[in-house]
């Protein structure tokens, strides 16, 4: 799997609404990152829900997919196990599915980071016990 950014629903959504509180971080920190950044399927379903009144934003997410600025490494077909075990052992948070993806990537990605505005991933551990580096909001 190529990368070592990880992005989440939250930095997407707040990427392309421009009335999002977090927009100009998101934006401040997608630029220092670069492109591609890789997420998964779950995410951009999770970001086309939110994003349901703002027809422009996501066409911009298929725009983003279609010259590759995003990438979709991940295939959950291939990680059924481990990402139901996740959702098993988060299942008090609760653990979204599109959550137990991006830490199932960053178990999978030596050196990742997942770009988020969830604080529940200070909660989430890789292979049980290591924290997930964040790139996250102060407040968050």
């Amino acid at each position: 799997m190529r990368g070592e950014v990880l992005l989440d629903t939250g930095p997407l959504v707040a990427l392309l609404d421009r009335r999002d509180q977090y927009h100009d971080w998101a934006k401040e920190q997608a630029a220092q990152v670069g492109w591609p950044i890789a997420t998964c399927e779950p995410v951009l379903v999770e970001a086309f829900h939110l994003l349901r009144a703002l027809p422009p934003a996501r066409q911009a997410v298929m725009g983003l997919l279609e010259n590759g600025r995003l990438s979709i490494p991940f295939r959950l077909e291939q990680h059924v196990v481990p990402v139901a075990s996740l959702l098993d052992r988060y299942a008090d948070v609760p653990m979204a599915l599109a959550d137990a993806c991006l830490v199932r990537m960053s178990e999978m990605v030596t050196g990742s980071t997942v770009f988020t505005l969830d604080s529940d991933f200070r909660v989430y551990r890789r292979h049980r016990r290591d924290p997930i580096p964040l790139l996250i909001p102060p407040d968050r």
